[in-house]
């Protein structure tokens, strides 16, 4: 696929690191579809617009492509693609198209730095509260209603290391060994 070398290192990174992330965390999974192309799938709490209104939703889908000179230059509506639900509710998701805006994505951003955003937008822990460069203006002026309910997901990303000693105690009370 890639005939550049210093590309294609980039993309066995992104692969590499895809996979550690994934194993480090329980709200995400990141699947490679080709060499250049991921499939993310949050597990985390985002909101919907039904029928009955706002609700919270549990998984959200997103598609990433890495074009061949995405060192070079990088737009964020080539490089995410919004994959489902399509009843997302959030001003950085359109609620038209299969649009999804991070923030700037400078060329070259890796792919974890991506899906960290992702989760931000998702959650709500990042999003945009002005109409005018909203995607989405009716989930703008929601938001900017109801700030007492966000974010909707507090947890982190990645799950974290929990180290501890554990020392053997014998019947008595004291620790074994002594």
């Amino acid at each position: 696929m890639a005939h550049d070398r210093v590309f294609a290192g980039f993309l066995e990174r992104q692969l590499t690191d895809a996979a550690a992330l994934t194993r480090a965390s329980d709200l995400v999974e990141i699947v490679p579809l080709a060499a250049d192309r991921f499939h993310v799938r949050l597990r985390c709490k985002g909101l919907r617009r039904t029928d009955t209104g706002v609700v919270e939703g549990d998984r959200f889908d997103v598609g990433v492509w890495f074009p061949s000179d995405y060192l070079r230059r990088a737009s964020p509506f080539e490089v995410l693609t919004w994959l489902g639900p399509v009843d997302v509710f959030h001003p950085n998701i359109s609620d038209r198209a299969p649009l999804i805006c991070i923030g700037r994505v400078v060329r070259g951003t890796p792919l974890v730095e991506i899906v960290y955003r992702l989760f931000d937008v998702v959650t709500y822990n990042n999003v945009t509260m002005v109409e005018s460069d909203a995607l989405n203006r009716a989930a703008c002026a929601w938001a900017r209603a109801n700030r007492d309910r966000l974010p909707v997901d507090r947890r982190p990303l990645k799950r974290r290391d929990i180290r501890f000693d554990a020392v053997t105690v014998r019947a008595n009370g004291g620790p074994a060994g002594a």
